[in-house]
């Protein structure tokens, strides 16, 4: 299994598994599959609508834009996945830590060029033999892709909503902000994902030195994040309560 190790911006390093070719030729597969059934439906559906061969060309002079600017649009506007890879539950980061820009994602679409149009294949032994499994695209771009499932799904660690009676452990948690909880997620759906015991440690000495806490020796660093994330919500959930 791969990983790259991406770092926030709060100097955080975080592992994430990196997609495999099969990965990728199989999104690719399912993204083509999509657009040959759609070819497949028009010629039996288009034909009977009407028009002559004016709304022909018009219809699948529309389809052959859709089909160039396909990858561009989607990663875009749904976060770095076109409609196979959400299957593949894989996607495009940046390697600098920070959103893909439209920059990236437009690199990557006219690099396909590179990678699939002229020779078919130097895309796949780009990434085949690269560190971080980039393409000509992803390489220029400074991108990868990424699986998005973890092994071990956020719901075995993200506590349900407290009950009244509860009593926070480390109140401090009040002042942390929804960002500071949501990459104590990451790190810990990271750490799920790869197994990095490192990630967790790293994440838990910066929480007890900015909040200025020390934790119970019967406490796990791993608890500690969890139990910040009950604290949090728990204190949240009763301030929205009280507005």
């Amino acid at each position: 299994m791969q990983t790259v190790t991406i770092h926030t911006s709060q100097n955080i390093g975080i592992d994430y598994e990196i997609a495999g070719v099969g990965d990728r030729v199989l999104a690719r597969m399912i993204d083509y599959g999509i657009f040959i059934a759609l070819l497949i439906a028009s010629l039996l559906v288009v034909p009977n609508l009407g028009g002559g061969d004016s709304v022909m060309l018009w219809y699948f002079a529309t389809m052959y834009a859709l089909f160039v600017f396909y990858d561009l649009i989607c990663e875009v506007f749904f976060n770095g996945q076109s409609l196979g890879k959400r299957i593949m539950k894989i996607r495009v980061i940046s390697l600098n830590g920070k959103r893909p820009t439209f920059g990236q994602y437009l690199i990557r679409w006219l690099f396909r060029i590179v990678d699939f149009v002229i020779t078919g294949v130097v895309g796949l032994i780009c990434a085949a033999v690269t560190q971080n499994v980039q393409r000509v695209g992803d390489l220029v771009a400074g991108t990868t892709l990424i699986r998005t499932k973890p092994r071990t799904t956020i719901d075995n660690l993200v506590y349900a909503p407290t009950v009244d009676t509860y009593e926070p452990v480390f109140k401090e948690a009040a002042l942390l902000t929804d960002r500071d909880i949501a990459l104590v997620n990451d790190v810990i759906q990271a750490y799920m994902k790869v197994g990095n015991a490192a990630l967790v440690y790293n994440m838990a000495e910066k929480l007890k030195g900015h909040l200025g806490i020390s934790i119970p020796e019967t406490m796990n660093d791993m608890l500690f994040l969890q139990t910040i994330i009950k604290d949090y919500s728990h204190m949240v959930s009763h301030q929205a309560d009280a507005l």
